[in-house]
């Protein structure tokens, strides 16, 4: 058995505090112990390092990883011999059964839910479960009971959704002892900026669709989707809005799948489908196009949500409707990670007539639900109101396109400087900004006034991102800052760019994308203006 595992690079500084709160949650009375960080975190790299740092404690015993299909199969075995090339890493599914001399073994939970299976692996010490918000299925539980993870083996679960529609994980496992955000991920620069629209089928009728375990009904669903004609509707706003990012499209069932794929042709933009009982070459075969950029949009029936990584991927399409925040994370995240030359992912968040379902939304991508006060509250519904007078939407055949973004539970327009940083421009004179402090990974507020430079509260405390956030936007508020300007959904922004705004970008070189609107030009000049302003106000180290 191996004594001494070396790994051939180190985690992230986040990678290596979720270890450490494994290792130190262990310590103490709880062995099943989960991690949630969101998709493009790294949490295969997490568990190889934390395998690394822990297969010389377990003496002649060993690790299992747990996944659930092919796919994470392949990479989770990858990446450990990538992490520690010198482990012997054995696979175990169907006809594979590489157990016998190994110290890692990636098992599928298919085939170690055959007895015979799981009674010939013995010694292990240290259990791994991959996407552990199925670990409340029967299926699971048999596993992990026999492996010992109630009594006493370590068992470590990542997922970057901590949800189960049917409940149950409260049973299995018995503290989160590490969580990421999605904008603290965004901050540090290891996810893209994501922004969102959202596109309305007329005549997509959800109120009638049945929901079934805690979510609609997948046919029935289907069913709505191409009755209203939605494929086309999807496919127009694509070629609007997205016609030079590579994306993928999820959808409920493989007829809507394929009905997509059709459409997105038949408007010029080349797309396959794939789907899960689809023969293992045919799919290999598409993927492979996918990546060679000949196939350019991929339409898929769930096979994505989970393993699929194509950091090229800029757009996510969610025409499965859902009111799973969880699996909604999960579609939409698969276009935010990193990639050379992408500058941000775009979510096309597909709905229709719902009153009777709450569905999950592009905000569930983050958890600011820090509770407002009465007159936060006050003010946000008097916004509300005289916006949805107002508000001006893009309407096309059947559809309306109208942009959205993160701050679901914030009226507030956030920007970020060409560094990174956060933003509020409350006027000409006068920007209120975030420092990330490099010891604690929370956030510092500081304003900038022409007059006075760069200052920080008398309390200057770092706090966690959405704190920071919230009394920032109360400073803003309380330094009379133009309501056009901070309030994210103002009707304005709807409308066309003016001949001014667009003057001004071209006298200082800004490019301006084909068909942005007076808001998304705005947001650029403030990007360009405030940018520049903390370049000659704050050291480089931490202007960057």
């Amino acid at each position: 058995m191996t004594t001494t595992v070396t790994a051939t690079f180190s985690p992230r500084p986040y990678q290596t505090d979720a270890i450490n709160a494994l290792t130190a949650g262990w310590s103490g009375p709880n062995n099943r112990l989960a991690v949630v960080l969101p998709t493009g975190a790294g949490k295969t790299v997490v568990f190889s390092n934390l395998i690394a740092e822990q297969l010389p404690t377990l003496g002649d015993h060993r690790a299992l990883v747990i996944a659930h299909r092919e796919e994470l199969i392949q990479q989770a075995a990858a990446k450990i011999r990538a992490v520690c090339p010198t482990l012997r890493v054995g696979i175990v599914k169907a006809e594979r059964d590489e157990h016998q001399d190994a110290d890692v073994i990636v098992a599928s939970i298919q085939t170690l839910a055959v007895e015979r299976r799981r009674l010939a692996i013995e010694r292990v010490g240290l259990i791994i479960v991959d996407e552990c918000h199925h670990a409340a299925a029967r299926t699971y539980m048999e596993v992990l009971e026999h492996f010992g993870a109630w009594r006493g083996v370590p068992t470590a679960g990542f997922t970057a959704t901590m949800t189960r529609t049917d409940g149950g994980l409260a049973e299995v496992w018995q503290d989160v002892v590490f969580t990421l955000d999605i904008l603290d991920m965004i901050s540090d620069g290891y996810l893209c900026d994501v922004r969102g629209k959202r596109v309305t089928v007329k005549g997509l009728d959800l109120d009638a669709v049945k929901t079934r375990g805690g979510d609609l009904v997948d046919g029935q669903l289907g069913q709505a989707l191409d009755d209203s004609g939605a494929a086309h509707v999807i496919a127009e706003a694509y070629q609007q809005h997205a016609a030079d990012r590579p994306g993928v499209v999820f959808t409920p069932t493989v007829a809507t799948a394929q009905s997509m794929s059709k459409a997105f042709t038949t408007a010029g933009i080349a797309a396959a489908a794939i789907w899960g009982d689809m023969p293992k070459e045919d799919r290999a075969a598409t993927l492979a196009e996918y990546k060679a950029g000949d196939v350019q949009v991929l339409t898929n029936c769930m096979v994505l949500t989970e393993g699929f990584d194509a950091p090229w991927t800029s757009c996510a399409v969610i025409a499965r409707p859902t009111k799973s925040a969880g699996l909604y994370c999960q579609m939409a995240g698969r276009a935010l990670r990193l990639w050379e030359g992408k500058k941000d992912a775009l979510v096309l968040d597909v709905m229709g007539a719902a009153t009777r379902h709450k569905l999950a939304s592009i905000v569930d991508l983050t958890d600011r639900d820090v509770a407002m006060s009465s007159e936060e509250e006050t003010l946000r519904e008097a916004v509300e109101a005289t916006e949805e007078r107002e508000q001006q939407r893009l309407s096309v055949a059947g559809m309306e396109v109208e942009e959205i973004d993160l701050f679901g539970s914030s009226i507030a327009r956030w920007l970020r400087t060409d560094t990174g940083l956060w933003f509020l421009p409350v006027g000409d004179d006068v920007v209120l900004f975030l420092l990330r402090d490099a010891a604690t990974r929370r956030y510092l507020i500081r304003r900038w006034t022409s007059g006075d430079g760069v200052v920080g509260p008398r309390d200057d405390q770092p706090l966690p991102l959405e704190a920071a956030m919230r009394w920032t936007e109360q400073q803003a508020r309380a330094l009379g800052g133009n309501r056009f300007l901070l309030t994210r959904a103002a009707s304005w922004r709807a409308r066309p760019a003016s001949t001014k705004q667009l003057g001004y970008c071209r006298a200082r070189g800004i490019k301006v994308p084909v068909g942005a609107t007076a808001g998304e030009v705005s947001d650029l000049q403030s990007v360009h203006r405030v940018s520049a302003i903390l370049r000659r106000h704050l050291p480089a180290a931490l202007a960057a």
